[in-house]
């Protein structure tokens, strides 16, 4: 059994473990509220976005994506990698790798390139995967038109022929506990089917097709933050999940730290009674 001072010393380093995970614990919580009003702010605004371009669309002959659908042979492949810049929160980040290596090997024999934003998926992926670009500073100001460039550039590589797909992997935020990965197809746009025509009767200025063609770069810069959002809000939840965990297990280990002292300390002083009163049989002797 170990000795006294070992044990202070171990519950002491788990003491001060607690009180790291309870603060980290903590703040991600404060984080958490800010960055899942804003996802669920926004979450309203995407759909009803999508909802109007699909209507609109639905109600035009012909292709109206334009160049953002082309469809084409798919040899050049794309796969945008969102995680965090931070560890600590659980397996956050190794799902998202899990889900590029997946999607790596669902492409196999054609040229699959990655994009990280975010520095944990870009430090472990760069070992497997070749990293076109990195993206780690966007969470420090995360704004819709610093995320419009980023989603401009991705556009921009699309229509050029730098690739013939381009797709999303991040968390879903669900709820604090539970992320859900999710693989978005970015690029080219979805062929619209079955769409219903706005019932209502609009007048259009300028025509539908010039809205459309506004439309869909909206669209899709608005796809990848709300992307980035959502994973931002799991991030947070992950954290606070991980560090929540952790602190209830430092507690447990205390707890056994703490007994498995008093039984050493309690053996300590029965030895010591047993020493004391063989002392005194023996000069009684």
């Amino acid at each position: 059994m170990a000795n006294l001072k070992e044990i202070r010393n171990r519950i002491s380093s788990v003491q001060s473990t607690m009180q790291i995970t309870s603060a980290m614990k903590m703040v991600s919580a404060a984080k958490l509220k800010k960055a899942q009003d804003a996802i669920t702010a926004m979450r309203p605004y995407a759909e009803k976005l999508t909802e109007l371009l699909q209507n609109l669309s639905a109600t035009l002959e012909g292709d109206t994506g334009g160049a953002f659908a082309e469809q084409r042979e798919v040899n050049k492949v794309l796969l945008v990698a969102i995680t965090s810049n931070r560890g600590l929160c659980g397996a956050f980040n190794a799902n998202v790798i899990k889900g590029i290596k997946n999607r790596t090997n669902f492409y196999q024999g054609k040229q699959v390139d990655v994009l990280a934003i975010g520095k944990k998926g870009g430090d472990v992926l760069s070992k497997t995967n070749t990293i076109i670009g990195e993206n780690n500073a966007i969470f420090d100001d995360l704004t819709f038109d610093n995320v419009a460039e980023i989603a401009q550039d991705l556009m921009d590589k699309f229509v050029a022929g730098d690739y013939d797909k381009i797709e999303i992997i991040y968390n879903h935020f669900k709820n604090a506990a539970t992320q859900i990965v999710i693989t978005e197809q970015f690029l080219p746009l979805a062929p619209i089917t079955g769409g219903e025509a706005i019932a209502s009767d609009y007048i259009f200025e300028p025509s539908k097709e010039e809205i459309v063609s506004t439309l869909i770069p909206k669209s899709l810069k608005t796809q990848l933050y709300k992307a980035i959002r959502d994973s931002f809000a799991s991030e947070h939840g992950a954290r606070m999940t991980a560090m929540h965990k952790a602190t209830d297990n430092a507690t447990e280990l205390r707890d056994q730290l703490k007994l498995t002292y008093n039984k050493a300390r309690q053996a300590s002083i029965t030895g010591e009674i047993l020493e004391i009163v063989g002392g005194a049989e023996a000069l009684n002797g």
